[in-house]
């Protein structure tokens, strides 16, 4: 019994080594340097995934498996979130009771702007993530706000997404000190364990992106909010950001927390700033 755990206990070992030794670069920093994280960051997966095309870590699982791949592309034909963003368009476009519409709450009239969420707000002092932003705008136009986990906010951002395909992530941090601290809690947050199961965000997407867990091809932790929403298989619809940082959590037996609670958005901050480059792909879809 005696022998048996040491040998565990030394596999164990030689494993957190391997791990610190071919992780980001991102875990344990004196100082915060978002630049460099960035990075060591997009560099760690494209040295894990040399054949990989860098644009197409945006693609998830299907970036990691040549079938996948192929079956993606012809779902893409008849793409699964199509009614969310039909839904998501009407949406968009009807005025408030106000006359006023969503257009009127963000720059550009909202089309196109997807690669700037979330932001850091200096004003406030903290960060705004698009769901949070179009929640507000309902608010300010006396409209109730909607539920974030659920189909009026996934169509909402999946048409604003869609409007801003192609376009490069460009998340800015202010040279402002709380900003830094809400990225550096936002990547705390992605590498700390947590629940029944001890798992953290990277323990699925940084360790093991293209490996499976039961029928499932975990994706790389690089480009994964760039195709939010999604719609999921499992889910028989779609699915916001806040959703899936949501299901995460019960996923590894944690206790949730609110959506759109402060650590649910730094870390958005933090992993859509690392995905700084490449390309909104969203709305997408999963299995």
């Amino acid at each position: 019994m005696n022998v048996r755990f040491y040998l565990l206990l030394g596999s164990l070992s030689a494993a957190l080594v391997a791990f610190a030794l071919t992780s980001p670069r991102v875990i344990a920093a004196d100082k915060v340097d978002p630049v460099a994280d960035a990075k060591a960051f997009q560099n760690f997966f494209f040295q894990k995934f040399p054949t990989v095309k860098h644009d197409d870590f945006v693609n998830g699982p299907y970036s990691m498996n040549e079938d996948m791949k192929r079956q993606w592309q012809e779902k893409e034909e008849f793409a699964p979130y199509e009614f969310a963003l039909d839904a998501g368009k009407e949406m968009f476009a009807t005025p408030f009771k106000n006359g006023k519409t969503y257009a009127d709450c963000f720059p550009n009239g909202g089309i196109g702007i997807r690669q700037n969420y979330p932001y850091f707000d200096t004003g406030e002092g903290k960060v705004v993530t698009l769901e949070l932003a179009l929640n507000r705008c309902r608010e300010a136009n006396g409209e109730a706000p909607y539920s974030y986990v659920k189909d009026e906010m996934a169509s909402l951002t999946a048409y604003m997404a869609f409007t801003s395909r192609g376009k490069p992530m460009d998340i800015k941090i202010p040279d402002d000190p709380r900003a830094l601290a809400a990225y550096e809690n936002g990547k705390r947050y992605f590498y700390t364990r947590r629940g029944q199961m001890n798992f953290s965000c990277a323990s699925c997407h940084v360790q093991s992106p293209g490996e499976r867990i039961r029928a499932e091809i975990l994706a790389p932790a690089l480009g994964i909010l760039n195709a939010m929403p999604i719609y999921r298989s499992e889910w028989s619809g779609m699915g916001t950001t806040s959703r899936r940082f949501v299901t995460c959590n019960s996923q590894t037996r944690a206790v949730p927390l609110e959506p759109q609670a402060d650590e649910y958005r730094d870390v958005e901050y933090f992993l859509s700033y690392v995905a700084n480059g490449l390309p909104i792909s969203g709305p997408g879809a999963r299995p």
